[in-house]
């Protein structure tokens, strides 16, 4: 690869420009009585050093990135409850502005590690100076429960070099059934936490105006 910058930058403007897109859902939502299904989006591009990693893990030739690697370009769309997950991924199907190509239903099926999470693989045009480009971006919807415990495991990924002690596994595995049973507890009183919020946002919208 000669240049990275130029071969990533279509990648940085797929991303920056769903992330626009999916938090103007957000505050369509907020702006209704509706509930928000969408707590916040965030977005990154895979640094070259992981790029590389994966690629010599996978056999992925150099070449072969754009259509071997799905995840070069990512979004992430974190919710309260797991039945947002649902209604986020139907908002997802509805869209014209690209093509999902494959999905993946790793919350009703975890992986054996326990990590929980739903995987869509969008074909997005990008426009360019030279034309439209289609990227491939990975776009997750997890619970803000799935995700920090997304999150821990992957910092120890990093540390073990994908090589995690057997203990340390088998905590983590407790780890993300303790928050599913989280998730769980949440959905039982998501009707009261709805009802809470509304209140605050409510109060909020009458101090704005006084």
């Amino acid at each position: 690869m000669s240049n990275w910058d130029v071969f990533l930058t279509p990648y940085k403007q797929a991303v920056e420009e769903l992330k626009v897109k999916l938090k103007g859902i957000r505050e369509q939502y907020q702006k209704s009585s509706k509930h928000t299904p969408i707590e916040f989006v965030t977005g990154r591009v895979k640094p070259v050093s992981s790029i590389l990693d994966k690629a010599k893990r996978k056999n992925i030739p150099l070449d072969r990135l754009e259509e071997d690697m799905q995840d070069l370009a990512g979004v992430r769309i974190v919710t309260q409850f797991v039945e947002d997950i649902e209604t986020v991924v139907d908002l997802i199907r509805r869209r014209k502005d690209f093509e999902i190509m494959e999905e993946r239903d790793y919350v009703a099926e975890k992986k054996p590690s326990g990590y929980r999470s739903y995987h869509l693989v969008l074909c997005y045009p990008v426009q360019t100076i030279e034309g439209e480009k289609k990227i491939l971006v990975e776009l997750q919807v997890r619970t803000m429960a799935m995700n920090f415990w997304a999150t821990i495991e992957h910092s120890l990924n990093y540390k073990y070099s994908g090589e995690i002690p057997e203990d340390i596994k088998m905590r983590l595995q407790r780890a993300a059934e303790a928050a599913f049973r989280l998730d769980e507890e949440m959905s039982i009183i998501r009707d009261e936490v709805r009802e809470a919020q509304q209140i605050i946002t409510t109060k909020q919208e009458q101090e704005r105006k006084l």
